[in-house]
């Protein structure tokens, strides 16, 4: 069971207004800050829901290589809104909303490059919304 991940950043202020875009349609949020001098070291920033950071961004310079995390969300619109608002905040696509059979009939995942190379993905097995409901 993992309770959180770290991604390494050159850019702590751009990857924050990134990430503050990319994460909200999953309804994740900056949850806290830890700074240089408090860690003792370099600074970070949290993400999450509620209180707890899941996703924690170390202004500790570019990674190589570069990570490649996948949110699991409820919906196909959420997917597509995660896509987008990625793309708006600066991202580049790295494969847009749709299903992957390859992994799974009911795979539907979308993928957006961070400014620093990260490949960050939203994934979901659900049928697709109708109106209908």
């Amino acid at each position: 069971m993992i309770d959180h991940v770290s991604l390494s950043v050159a850019d702590l202020e751009r990857a924050k207004a990134f990430y503050a875009a990319l994460l909200a349609p999953i309804g994740m949020e900056m949850v806290g800050e830890v700074s240089a001098e408090q860690s003792g070291s370099i600074a970070f920033a949290g993400f999450g829901i509620g209180r707890k950071g899941q996703l924690w961004l170390a202004a500790s310079g570019q990674q190589t290589p570069t990570t490649h995390i996948c949110f699991r969300v409820p919906s196909r619109a959420i997917v597509r809104a995660f896509y987008e608002a990625g793309l708006a905040a600066g991202g580049t696509d790295n494969g847009a909303p749709g299903i992957r059979a390859i992994y799974h009939p009911d795979y539907y995942g979308a993928y957006v490059r961070d400014p620093e190379g990260h490949n960050i993905e939203a994934v979901t097995f659900a049928p697709e919304e109708t109106d209908d409901g």
